[in-house]
């Protein structure tokens, strides 16, 4: 069955860094575009970055510029490299399968990030 398993949330202090992880299995994951989406406390998801089967990248403008979606397809993992993280970062970060006809139809369980002092 498809699984998907985020990695590497943690606390961290503005303008600190940190990767997050997402390991695939179940399925073929070079064939499938990927997204991470996130969900800070009391509002609704966010949709952060994509990245297409063959690596074209796509970023919400809150964070272009600091975050880098990549993947390695031979290790069936999705990452999500974050710089110069910022308070409104904190959120719960997903990975997600996308499929052009139905959007994104399995996700992972989230792992937190949490930016403070």
């Amino acid at each position: 069955q498809v699984q998907l398993v985020e990695s590497g949330g943690g606390m961290v202090q503005p303008g600190g860094s940190l990767r997050l992880s997402c390991a695939a299995s179940g399925f073929t994951f070079s064939s499938y575009d990927m997204s991470w989406v996130r969900q800070a406390p009391g509002k609704g998801p966010e949709w952060v970055s994509d990245i297409s089967t063959g690596s074209w990248r796509y970023y919400a403008d809150s964070v272009k510029g600091r975050f880098t979606i990549s993947r390695d397809n031979a290790k069936n993992t999705l990452y999500l490299q974050m710089n110069s993280l910022k308070s409104e970062d904190t959120a719960l970060y997903y990975c997600a399968r996308y499929v052009s006809s139905v959007g994104h139809d399995y996700w992972g369980q989230g792992t937190q990030v949490t930016v403070s002092s």
